[in-house]
């Protein structure tokens, strides 16, 4: 055989060789197939243990529940969570395990004292933060185990924000079932005309209605309020300005311990919309309107004691602001509830001086004697009948006025020189 022939033999058998093994491709996709099958059966594996491990378990539970005595009939169901295998259910047995086991501890009370007390819920508290405030008031003894209740039974999904009177000697579930339905105890309060934001505060927390504090920040700060775009009347509030003035003196029925000030002021506030209104804060014959109106209407109020000398008191207060008064000296309103305003203090919300030069000593915005024109704003609530009166006042030139006693009547004067007249006649000087 030639030199050739043998090299084309050796060529020829080593690509059939070469063809009867597998490519380099081939042998990374098997390899790949069994790294597969081996996970796969490993993942098959796991699951048949935890469906065994669930299996096991749960008939356990089963057996545990059933065949213990039931302390609280209908408390926790055996077979509560059962079905697919989900990390919520795992978790729904297990909760329910811990309680069981703890079953008997929810008939514990946590007090001797059977007399209800107020519990207020706000909205969107969760029950966690309910029960650590439960505990802390008294009325449970155990906020974890409480907190691990409502969740078991599903509760506290369904505890709603408002007022409730609880009882130290109420069992947990007993407490639980109470929290689903919220309390509105109301109460009968009346604000007079002529009441200040903080006479007014101290009314509906003497009535359990709310906090002064509370009421007084929230009055304070009225743009910051859920309800203040909902009334077009506000709309044209100075940027600094509280909501005095405008929460309508009348009677009304409150819900005791409110949860939120919004819940207050809302009857206050429609019940202006509904007397006044942003119509009724414009035209008359005063030439005021808005703020201004309201600011005199509440000065008014607060000087005069008999409704028909309403109209001439505010066209005194009207013809000082508009220059109509020379032996005055500048528009200067010089009205005394105004500086009683500024020095009010607790206790005290209406001060009066001494003597009455003691007015001039008060430095304030609100101090009339001081300031010309209208203060910063209204010192009290107006009823009806002021705002109307300063709405459209009385066609007078009386400039000046005077109380004649305690009926509360006064007498009117063109001139410093009647005025002082009057001052003589009724004992002033």
């Amino acid at each position: 055989m030639t030199t050739n022939s043998r090299r084309d033999l050796i060529l020829s058998r080593r690509n059939q060789l070469l063809k009867a093994q597998p490519s380099w491709r081939d042998q990374f996709r098997r390899g790949q197939l069994l790294t597969n099958l081996f996970r796969l059966g490993f993942l098959l594996m796991v699951i048949g243990v935890l469906v065994g491990v669930w299996v096991v378990s749960r008939a356990h539970l089963a057996e545990q529940f059933l065949g213990a005595p039931q302390q609280t009939a209908g408390l926790i169901d055996p077979t509560a969570g059962r079905g697919a295998l989900t990390p919520d259910n795992i978790e729904k047995q297990v909760l329910t395990m811990s309680l069981r086991l703890r079953e008997d501890e929810l008939a514990w009370t946590a007090g001797a004292n059977p007399r209800p007390r107020p519990f207020v819920i706000t909205p969107g508290e969760p029950a966690r933060f309910v029960a650590s405030r439960l505990q802390s008031a008294g009325f449970v003894h155990d906020a974890d185990l409480f907190n691990l209740y409502l969740r078991v039974t599903g509760l506290d999904r369904r505890i709603e924000a408002g007022n409730f009177m609880l009882a130290e000697t109420m069992t947990m579930p007993e407490i639980a079932e109470a929290l689903q339905n919220a309390l509105f105890e109301e109460a009968l309060v009346t604000i007079p005309e002529g009441f200040r934001l903080e006479e007014i505060a101290d009314r509906l927390a003497e009535n359990n209605i709310m906090e002064a504090d509370r009421f007084l920040a929230a009055v304070r700060q009225p743009r910051s309020l859920s309800l203040f775009e909902d009334f077009d009347f506000l709309q044209g509030l100075p940027d600094e300005a509280s909501l005095e003035g405008y929460l309508f003196p009348d009677t009304y029925r409150l819900p005791v311990f409110a949860s939120t000030p919004e819940l207050i002021l809302r009857p206050f506030l429609r019940n202006f919309e509904s007397k006044i209104g942003a119509r009724g804060l414009v035209g008359g014959a005063s030439g005021l309107s808005g703020h201004n109106l309201i600011t005199l209407a509440s000065i008014v109020e607060r000087e005069a004691v008999l409704a028909d000398e309403r109209p001439l008191i505010a066209s005194v207060y009207l013809n000082r602001i508009n220059n109509a008064c020379p032996d005055v000296g500048g528009n200067y309103l010089q009205a005394d509830p105004t500086v009683q305003y500024a020095r009010g203090t607790v206790g005290n919300w209406w001060w009066k001086p001494e003597r009455i030069e003691e007015y001039a000593t008060v430095i304030s915005p609100y101090n009339t004697y001081l300031n010309p024109g209208l203060p910063p704003g209204p010192i009290a609530s107006p009823g009806l009948n002021a705002i109307e009166a300063t709405r459209n006042p009385a066609t007078t030139g009386y400039c000046f006025f005077l109380a004649t006693g305690d009926s509360g009547a006064h007498v009117f004067a063109v001139t410093l020189a009647e005025h002082e007249a009057n001052l003589r006649t009724y004992g002033y000087r």
